[in-house]
C-alpha cells in the first residue's frame, strides 16, 4: 500500500511579511473606493453618524430600477477582484453579501433601510483589498468560468426586485379592477 505524505498547511510568513507585499502591491483604483463611497456611504445624515449612498436612496424612490442600476456597481467590484487574483472563496462570499443585499434589500422601504446598514460593497470592497496580497496563481481559464457563473447568479438575483414589483402591482391592479 502507498504511502501518503500528510498535508501541512503551507508556513506562517516571517513577522511583516505581508505587510511589506501589500506596501509593495499596486494601490486598488480611486474609481473603487469613489464608487463604493457613492453606492454606500456618501452623504452623512445631520446630527448622526449615520451615512447613506445612493444604493437606498435610488431603491426607495426607484424600486426595482435603482437595485438593478445600483447592481451594475457591485458588478464592477467582481472584475477589480478578478483583475486582482482574489481567491475564489473569497469572491464566493462576496456573492453571499450580494445576495443578502438582493434579497432582503427587495422588500419595499424596509429592505432600504436594511441597505443602509447592511453595505454589501463596502464589505466587498474590503474583502479585495485584505485578500489581495494573498499568494496565488494568475487568473486561469477555470477563474473566469467560476466569475461567470457568479454574473449568471447575481443576474438571476437583479430580477428579483423586478419580478416582485410586477407581482405587487399586478395583485394590487386586480384588487383594484375586481379581476
Amino acid at each position: 500500500m502507498a504511502q501518503h505524505d500528510e498535508w501541512r498547511p503551507p508556513p506562517e510568513p516571517p513577522p511583516g511579511e505581508l505587510e511589506r507585499v501589500q506596501s509593495e502591491l499596486e494601490p486598488l483604483p480611486d474609481w473603487a473606493h469613489q464608487l463604493v463611497r457613492w453606492l454606500d456611504t456618501a452623504v452623512r445624515i445631520p446630527g448622526t453618524n449615520i451615512t447613506i449612498g445612493l444604493d437606498p436612496v435610488l431603491g426607495l424612490f426607484l424600486p426595482a430600477a435603482g437595485d438593478a442600476l445600483t447592481a451594475l456597481g457591485t458588478l464592477s467590484l467582481f472584475v477589480l477582484a478578478v483583475r486582482h487574483n482574489v481567491p475564489k472563496v473569497v469572491m464566493a462570499k462576496m456573492l453571499v453579501n450580494v445576495a443578502v443585499d438582493a434579497l432582503l434589500g427587495a422588500a419595499p422601504v424596509l429592505g432600504d433601510v436594511f441597505d443602509v446598514v447592511w453595505r454589501s460593497n463596502k464589505r466587498n470592497l474590503e474583502l479585495i483589498e485584505r485578500y489581495r496580497a494573498e499568494p496565488g496563481a494568475p487568473a486561469t481559464a477555470g477563474d473566469y468560468v467560476v466569475v461567470g457563473l457568479f454574473f449568471v447568479v447575481l443576474l438571476a438575483l437583479l430580477a428579483l426586485p423586478i419580478v416582485l414589483t410586477v407581482l405587487v402591482v399586478g395583485g394590487l391592479w386586480r384588487w383594484a379592477t375586481g379581476g
